[in-house]
């Protein structure tokens, strides 16, 4: 039965335009700094969480409006389930399921001629039967089986990254051991040599010993960051970034501090006002991170979480859902960048 399951993902993978060395768009490192096309760029993104789930046309609209606001990268899930609807491009079980992988393959090819960076984040769950989405992969065997396909069908492109497992560290179903990354990293270096790799932390601010585990155990190329959020977050984002990059220093090893995902409107009893995002965001560059995300979601306090920003992308763009103080924010981006990365 294994065997038959790999030969279909062999012949369904075979149906995939893949164009080997048409890529346009290449993310390297280079010490604390992403680069693109060979030339230090900070990364400022988005989160595009059900973007396997938008349609062509809303997909093409949300892309172009982003360049057009000084934006270089997208956060997507290739394990997401939300509000009844399962767009991710692996069953549980790690198998592909064809339309979805179709869709990421066309998602980070439009990303790559547009000159945008990808985030390919998977996600792990361990308790059948408690908060037991689909979409998650349900233990090391599935994600294994989903790194395979993920950096086959993703090889002619060099515009994106890996986050092995969303939260990694939070001991819930999210967890995944030192011991299983350290072999998914491996597995994923030997497929995909210059794909740069990393997993992320959840909600808090690193401490000495994670940031050594990170860069020698598990050998991450880069350091993705969840950071607290609740008020006052922004103010400690310069302080909290500079004390993670002085840490790589002190361990000899020095490698991007990623701001993957900070706070959010529509989380819960805070409500990050535009100048919060500012705040942060700005902290987030004087403090020497590589890159930020502007995070976004469902709204936990309507019962059917609308707005539902990127979240589900299945009817209404990112854009059409974003309210003013997001807004506000989104149209400041390339003013902010003009001032802080002179």
């Amino acid at each position: 039965m294994k065997r038959y399951f790999f030969l279909l993902a062999l012949f369904l993978l075979s149906s995939f335009p893949i164009h080997a060395d048409e890529f346009q768009t290449q993310l390297g490192i280079e010490g604390s700094k992403f680069t693109i096309n060979g030339e230090p760029r900070f990364l400022i993104g988005a989160s595009y969480y059900g973007g396997l789930g938008a349609p062509n046309e809303i997909r093409d609209r949300d892309l172009q409006t982003l360049k057009e606001y000084g934006f270089n990268w997208i956060r997507v899930w290739a394990t997401w389930e939300s509000f009844g609807e399962n767009v991710s491009a692996f069953k549980s079980t790690g198998q592909l399921r064809p339309i979805y992988l179709q869709r990421l393959i066309e998602l980070v090819a439009a990303c790559d001629e547009r000159g945008i960076i990808v985030d390919v984040t998977l996600a792990r769950v361990n308790v059948p039967g408690q908060f037991s989405p689909a979409a998650h992969l349900s233990g090391f065997d599935a994600h294994e089986q989903a790194i395979r396909t993920l950096t086959d069908a993703l090889r002619s492109h060099r515009n994106w990254y890996i986050d092995l497992a969303n939260e990694r560290d939070v001991q819930d179903f999210r967890y995944v051991p030192l011991n299983e990354l350290q072999q998914l990293r491996n597995l994923t270096r030997g497929l995909a040599p210059k794909l740069p790799i990393t997993a992320s932390f959840g909600g808090h601010d690193l401490s000495l010993q994670e940031v050594r585990d990170a860069i020698h155990k598990a050998k991450f190329d880069f350091l993705a960051v969840h950071r607290p959020r609740q008020p006052g977050t922004a103010k400690r984002t310069e302080r909290k970034t500079r004390q993670v990059l002085q840490y790589t220093i002190d361990e000899k090893k020095e490698v991007p501090v990623h701001q993957q995902e900070p706070f959010r409107r529509g989380y819960g009893n805070w409500e990050p006002m535009t100048d919060d995002f500012i705040l942060d965001l700005r902290g987030a560059i004087r403090g020497g991170a590589a890159g930020w995300c502007f995070h976004n979601g469902a709204t936990k306090t309507n019962r059917q979480g609308i707005p539902r920003r990127s979240f589900d992308l299945r009817e209404k763009s990112l854009f059409e859902q974003l309210d003013e103080e997001e807004m506000a924010f989104v149209k400041s981006v390339k003013q902010i960048l003009k001032e802080e990365l002179k």
